[in-house]
């Protein structure tokens, strides 16, 4: 069975408050020497401010419940979270697209987006405006009721980019960051997507998989893991997908918990500091993306979102105020945890963006 722990804000954790894991990411070594300012690295490098290079995606957080309760999830989400975007808000996100043809893409996520009970409505409404329509899908929901069974068809049917983690291909590793039981129930999964045509050579329904490591440390290359995992799942399960994402991991709700409670919190963020790669802050996703809370309030990008930290105030805080100009004149955002995105090879939802 997958993780029934209680999230952060369940458990009334301390870190359930993005005020404080803000403190926390400013807080200065237990040598007494501050770690460098995100922002005085970009203005070594010319890149200060950050600014958008257009906005081509709207990333539509839908909702924080979730089937599972994973150990890493930087969104806190879990069954015990009842944050859910209505379909009121989600006509927002639609009256908005009407007015910004620029964006082609809108990319839902959660929680479990699946489970947002207008999710359906919401997929078809944004087929009949022709956006492009990602769901990151954690896989195990397309067992965990009935109702969820016919999501592969679903998907297929209105052209769904289907986007799906899956820690490594190994049962231990999986479970241990997502919940006994949730490998098996993945590889199910990808079976049943893989059944209706996705992740198949020759088909053009996408399927492309999440990495993100277990541990303190940052992924390996994209390309070698991606290699690994298409010849492990291929030759033990007869699964085919197009392509694998690396995502590191950022210090975040549970990662933060996680990494401060295992006493890495400290040498992981000098990792992610020694790591800093221009090229990759030049291309970082808050560039060409717009994150839409549940509540319908804006943001940069996913992990801002989950930090509080909403857009510049020179642009428009809520969809209901939408106005792509003026978003694309903002300064981003920044602090410490941005650090994560711009190590090694960039880190973004569509993997590494240094190629």
């Amino acid at each position: 069975m997958v993780f029934t722990t209680k999230s952060l804000k369940g458990q009334h954790h301390e870190l359930a408050d993005p005020f404080y894991q803000l403190n926390v990411l400013q807080q200065p070594s237990s040598h007494g020497d501050q770690f460098p300012a995100f922002a005085a690295r970009l203005r070594e490098h010319d890149l200060f401010p950050l600014t958008p290079t257009g906005t081509t995606i709207l990333q539509v957080n839908v909702g924080k419940m979730c089937n599972q309760t994973c150990k890493h999830c930087h969104v806190d989400a879990g069954p015990d979270r009842k944050e859910i975007m209505t379909r009121e808000t989600m006509q927002l996100c639609l009256d908005a697209l009407l007015h910004a043809p620029q964006i082609t893409t809108v990319d839902l996520t959660g929680g479990a987006p699946e489970m947002n009970p207008d999710f359906r409505w919401f997929v078809e409404e944004l087929s009949k405006l022709g956006r492009q329509v990602i769901v990151r899908c954690n896989l195990t929901i397309i067992l965990a009721n009935k109702k969820y069974h016919s999501l592969p068809e679903f998907f297929k049917e209105h052209g769904v980019h289907v986007i799906s983690s899956l820690p490594y291909f190994m049962a231990s590793r999986t479970d241990a960051q997502r919940g006994d039981g949730v490998f098996d129930k993945s590889i199910k999964a990808l079976q049943m997507l893989n059944a209706v045509g996705y992740g198949k050579e020759g088909s053009s329904f996408q399927l492309d998989l999440v990495y993100n490591p277990s541990g303190a440390f940052l992924p390996s290359s994209q390309k070698s893991l991606e290699g690994e995992f298409k010849r492990r799942l291929k030759s033990g399960y007869n699964i085919e997908f197009n392509n694998l994402f690396c995502i590191t991991n950022l210090p975040v709700s549970r990662y933060l918990d996680y990494l401060m409670q295992s006493g890495n919190y400290e040498s992981y963020m000098h990792k992610l500091i020694e790591a800093f790669n221009p090229a990759a802050a030049a291309g970082v996703m808050c560039r060409n993306t717009v994150s839409v809370g549940w509540d319908g309030y804006l943001y940069d990008c996913d992990f801002n979102q989950m930090l509080d930290l909403k857009v510049a105030q020179s642009a428009p805080q809520h969809i209901k105020d939408f106005s792509l100009e003026e978003l694309d004149a903002r300064q981003i955002i920044l602090n410490q945890h941005c650090y994560g995105c711009t190590a090694g090879a960039g880190s973004s939802c569509g993997g590494e963006t240094v190629k």
